[in-house]
């Protein structure tokens, strides 16, 4: 996730889960009649998310073998704004991560710059201890740099309170207000402003805007007609951006966790107790988060990248090299932009995303070859326990179907 730490199912959530399907998850799906079967309970999760609140659902599952599931739905309310498909484009939060990790790595493997370069060497007195901190802490935070994103500042402008446009040294200088959580290398705890400080390095080893970057070492190789990195709230000419909505401030109130500043509300059109927040500015999230994409040319990348076509083997190797992660609950571990996954149907790897309006899942199999995508239109709103409940159904339901397994009766 991009605006809070990562979204983790809670650990109750899963066990219940896993005990629900440990009745037959060592099986694959042996007939296309079982698989429509499992595609059936999906499609009920899936109702069942939108039934508990979440304003939109989209699933793009491809098993690898020609076979692909699509299911697309949203709650009535927002038909208004747009008809939601699988075909839109998302704001995909922290997935931008992973697209971040591969082009340093490019750089790497082309040797113009080390992993275990001290940050200082490249952000000379942006990054406090940069002396200390590796260009690898950052990618698997480790670092112990703390956050920004519940900086007032910072936060008054991602709930659109307070509109601005910030540029990544000035959210360096927000994040510097803030200690250390930790000393450089002895722990893990998630923070943006990582990923913010790998940004300008990429700028600054290349001469190059991140925006372009990914374009020309990411998106043009692959075809992926409807990603990019988004540099304001306007979408493209011609894109499809889905909305996203939170709770408005009524029915946010109760869901903020401990640590929140009070009076936090999303400013935008009403949509009864939600909030549209569409247009909000990205720019907050840059490299962290910034990236616009569809579940088919999201997945499209994550299967290039697992299967080989846009890293060496060793950097690869080292993206794969992975750090417990304790927000997790034991079910996930982080490597270098990287994230692993572990249900009772099995391990996958790709990334999760949040930005207001919208929270992504999106992960492959080790080779590449199966991939998953589930993104839902809000991000806040998944901090009601039960919606957060449901919508990790559908996630791990949609994984099941990916693997070849069962998913469970509903």
């Amino acid at each position: 996730m991009t605006t809070l730490p990562p979204h983790r199912p809670r650990r109750s959530v899963v066990l219940s889960l896993a005990a629900v399907l440990s009745i037959a998850v060592s099986a694959p799906v042996a007939t296309a009649d079982t698989a429509k079967v499992h595609d059936r309970r999906l499609d009920v999760l899936v109702q069942q998310d939108i039934d508990a609140g979440v304003p939109g659902v989209v699933v793009r599952v491809d098993d690898g073998r020609g076979r692909r599931t699509e299911v697309s739905r949203q709650a009535a309310w927002t038909r208004a704004d747009n008809r939601l498909s699988v075909d839109d484009q998302f704001r995909m939060g922290s997935n931008t991560k992973t697209m971040v990790a591969t082009v340093l790595l490019q750089l790497v493997a082309e040797r113009r710059l080390r992993l275990d370069d001290p940050v200082e060497r490249w952000l000379p007195g942006l990054v406090p201890n940069g002396r200390a901190i590796t260009l690898r802490m950052m990618l698997n935070h480790t670092s112990g740099l703390a956050d920004y994103v519940l900086d007032p500042a910072v936060l008054a402008s991602i709930t659109g309170q307070r509109p601005h446009t910030w540029t990544p040294e000035q959210l360096l200088a927000a994040a510097a207000k803030y200690p250390p959580l930790f000393p450089p290398g002895q722990e893990h705890s998630y923070s943006n402003i990582n990923y913010i400080a790998l940004g300008l390095v990429l700028e600054r080893v290349t001469g190059r805007g991140v925006a372009r970057l990914i374009q020309d070492r990411l998106v043009r190789p692959l075809g992926l007609r409807h990603t990019y990195l988004a540099v304001d709230s306007a979408s493209r000419d011609g894109d499809r951006l889905a909305h996203g909505y939170e709770p408005d401030a009524a029915h946010l109130a109760p869901l903020l966790p401990p640590g929140v500043p009070p009076g936090v509300a999303f400013v935008g059109p009403a949509r009864g107790e939600h909030v549209d927040v569409t247009a909000l500015d990205p720019s907050w999230a840059w490299a962290a988060g910034s990236v616009v994409s569809t579940p088919r040319d999201w997945t499209r990348f994550l299967g290039a990248l697992m299967s080989g076509r846009l890293l060496p083997a060793a950097q690869l190797a080292q993206m794969r090299t992975f750090v417990d992660d304790p927000s997790s609950g034991g079910t996930g571990r982080y490597g270098l932009g990287l994230q692993e996954y572990t249900n009772s149907c099995g391990t996958v790897w790709g990334h999760t995303g949040g930005v207001p309006g919208f929270s992504s899942q999106n992960y492959t199999d080790r080779a590449g070859r199966r991939t998953v995508s589930v993104v839902s239109t809000t991000q806040f709103g998944l901090l009601d326990p039960t919606l957060r409940a449901a919508d990790q159904k559908v996630v791990d339901a949609a994984i099941c179907v990916m693997l070849g397994k069962p998913v469970p009766a509903t």
